[in-house]
C-alpha cells in the first residue's frame, strides 16, 4: 500500500490575491461596480484585460466591453482588440474557466512547488479564495489526491476532483445570479414581502429580496424613463429602498445602508414616501453616533409628514447628544403633547432633568404660577 505524502500549500496559497491587486489599480472599484466583483477577478484569471467600457446606463447587459487576450509568449500590445457586450463578456469568462483541463500528476517532492500548482490547477488556486477556500494541505496516496481547506474559517476536506467541481458549481451560480438579476432586478412586487419580513426583523431577508435593487435603479434615475416615473412608482421604489437601507444598517453594513437611503431620497423627491426615507436616514445615522447628522434628516421627515409619535423622541434624543438640553426639552413636550407617554422617554427625560437642573425648576415654577 502507498505511503501516503502530504504537501504544506504555504507557498502556493493565493489568499488576498484579488484584493492585493485591487490596491494598486485606480479604476478598480469602478470596473467591480460595471462588470461585477467575481467577473472581473474571472477576467485577470483567463488573461482577458479590459480595455474599455462603453456603459450602456439604460440597459447595463447592454455595456460594450473592449479586451485584448495575449498568448503568454505574445506581446499584449500586439494583440487584437476584442468586443463583447456585458452579457457575451460574462458567458465568454465563464466558458474559458468551464472548459475540461487535465490534471497532471502528483507531485514527488514538497519542494517542487510548479508541481503542486499544476496538480491543483492554477485557476482553481486563484479561485478558491473568492469563495472563502484557504488551501492548507495536499494529501497523496495512491492514485487520490485530498485538500484540507479552511472554508469561512472552518476546517474541511475534499478530494481534488470534487474540490474542483465545487468551484465550477460557485462559477455557474455567479452567471446564473447576473443573468436573474439583469431580468428581474427590479420587481415591485418584492416590497410587499420585504415589509413583512422587516417587520419581523428577518432583515437578511430583505436584503435576499431587494439586494440587487441599487445599482441598476442608480443607473434607471439618470435616463430619460426613470426621470418620467409616475409617483406612486416613484414611491414604492423608494419605499422599497429604505426598507433595505434599514436592513442593512441593522446587519451592522451602516454606510452601504445610507447610500441606498440617499438613493431613496433621490427617487421620494418630496412625494408620499419622503418622510419615512428621511426618518430612517436620521435613524441610522443616530444609531451610528452621528446624532449632529441625524438632526437634519429628521426635522425634513417632521415637515415632510412622519409621524410624530415616532419623530419626536428621535429629535429628543439626538439633541441630548448634542448637549442641546433645551431643544430636547421642546421635543419631549411636542412628544406629550400627541401621545408618547413619559415611560417612553425615562432616558431623555432624565438626561434633560440632570443637564438643566435648577432652571428647568425655576422655568416650571413660572409656568404653573403663569397658569394660575
Amino acid at each position: 500500500m502507498a505511503k501516503e505524502r502530504v504537501f504544506s500549500l504555504d507557498a502556493v496559497r493565493t489568499d488576498g490575491w484579488f484584493e492585493r491587486i485591487g490596491d494598486g489599480i485606480g479604476s478598480f472599484q469602478a470596473l467591480c461596480d460595471i462588470v461585477g466583483e467575481a467577473f472581473f477577478a474571472f477576467s485577470m484569471i483567463t488573461g482577458a484585460r479590459i480595455t474599455a467600457l462603453t456603459v450602456d446606463r439604460r440597459n447595463p447587459d447592454n455595456t460594450l466591453v473592449d479586451f485584448v487576450i495575449a498568448a503568454p509568449s505574445e506581446d499584449e500590445g500586439d494583440a487584437d482588440v476584442q468586443r463583447l457586450t456585458l452579457a457575451d463578456f460574462r458567458h465568454r469568462l465563464v466558458g474559458a474557466l468551464l472548459t475540461d483541463d487535465t490534471m497532471p500528476a502528483a507531485p514527488e517532492r514538497d519542494t517542487d512547488v510548479e508541481a503542486i500548482q499544476l496538480h491543483i490547477g492554477v485557476r482553481y488556486l486563484l479561485l478558491a479564495p473568492l469563495y472563502g477556500y484557504s488551501l492548507r494541505k495536499l494529501a497523496v496516496e495512491s492514485r487520490t489526491s485530498k485538500l484540507q481547506l479552511l472554508h469561512d474559517g472552518v476546517d474541511e476536506s475534499y478530494e481534488l476532483n470534487e474540490f474542483r467541481a465545487r468551484i465550477r458549481a460557485h462559477i455557474r451560480e455567479e452567471l446564473d445570479r447576473a443573468s436573474a438579476g439583469s431580468r428581474s432586478a427590479i420587481d415591485l412586487t418584492k416590497v410587499a414581502e420585504a415589509e413583512i419580513a422587516a417587520g419581523k426583523s428577518d432583515h437578511s431577508r430583505v436584503i435576499s429580496l431587494l439586494g440587487a435593487w441599487p445599482a441598476p435603479l442608480a443607473i434607471f434615475l439618470r435616463t430619460p424613463e426613470g426621470q418620467m416615473l409616475t409617483t406612486d412608482a416613484r414611491a414604492l421604489i423608494a419605499k422599497g429602498l429604505g426598507l433595505l437601507g434599514t436592513a442593512c444598517v441593522k446587519l451592522g453594513e451602516n454606510q452601504q445602508g445610507e447610500e441606498v437611503m440617499r438613493l431613496a431620497v433621490q427617487y421620494a423627491q418630496d412625494g408620499a414616501a419622503a418622510a419615512d426615507i428621511f426618518r430612517r436616514l436620521g435613524e441610522a445615522q443616530l444609531e451610528d453616533g452621528r446624532s449632529g447628522e441625524a438632526i437634519g434628516p429628521l426635522r425634513r421627515a417632521a415637515n415632510l409628514g412622519a409621524p410624530p409619535k415616532q419623530i419626536w423622541p428621535l429629535l429628543a434624543k439626538a439633541f441630548i447628544k448634542r448637549k442641546r438640553y433645551v431643544a430636547a426639552l421642546a421635543c419631549v413636550r411636542e412628544a406629550r403633547g400627541v401621545g408618547v407617554t413619559d415611560g417612553e422617554m425615562v432616558e431623555q427625560i432624565r438626561d434633560i432633568e440632570q443637564n438643566l437642573g435648577t432652571a428647568l425648576t425655576a422655568w416650571r415654577g413660572l409656568v404653573i404660577a403663569s397658569n394660575r
